[in-house]
């Protein structure tokens, strides 16, 4: 399992110092996300409509267990005092992956999610990482737009397939 060190931690964590998106009326500071800023990345989950969570993945253990395996690529956008953007980021070794990439309704169209992917893809490619995929649902035009504003390529050439290995790791959409 591919592991960053803690050193590699603090360097992008100094980076998070350099790292900030002006807007209008604040600045959303984007840093290295942690277990402890959890209940803040949940919160905003929960307040997005048609967002999914896995109820073992994507509770605060199933999170843990990913900063551990992955401690150095995920990360988290904070302004006014609270977690207002988040991406769940990690990689095989092989080829990354973003998961939950989300900004709150009211912070969007600043740069926020534009520069939490930029964050990623710099420690993706410390990582030595070569490529990255995401999955958006078809019904997510927002997030299906902005993917495509920024850059990234939609996949017709292939199919996604899924398969459950624990029953209790049920799907819950945000409604």
């Amino acid at each position: 399992m591919a592991k960053c060190s803690k050193e590699k931690a603090s360097k992008n964590e100094a980076l998070t110092q350099k790292t900030s998106v002006k807007s209008e009326k604040n600045t959303a500071q984007i840093r290295v996300m942690t277990i402890d800023d959890y209940d803040g990345v949940y919160k905003l989950w929960m307040s997005i409509h048609g967002f999914a969570i896995r109820s073992v993945d994507d509770s605060r253990e199933g999170v843990e267990v990913f900063l551990k395996r992955n401690p150095c690529t995920s990360v988290v956008a904070v302004e006014d005092g609270k977690i207002v953007g988040a991406i769940l980021c990690g990689h095989d070794g092989r080829r990354g992956c973003l998961y939950h990439v989300c900004v709150h309704e009211d912070y969007r169209m600043r740069g926020i999610g534009k520069a939490m992917v930029v964050f990623c893809m710099k420690a993706l490619r410390e990582e030595k990482i070569n490529k990255v995929s995401l999955i958006a649902f078809t019904t997510n035009d927002v997030g299906n737009k902005f993917w495509h504003q920024i850059g990234w390529t939609k996949r017709e050439d292939l199919n996604y397939y899924d398969f459950t290995l624990n029953e209790k790791n049920i799907i819950a959409y945000n409604k």
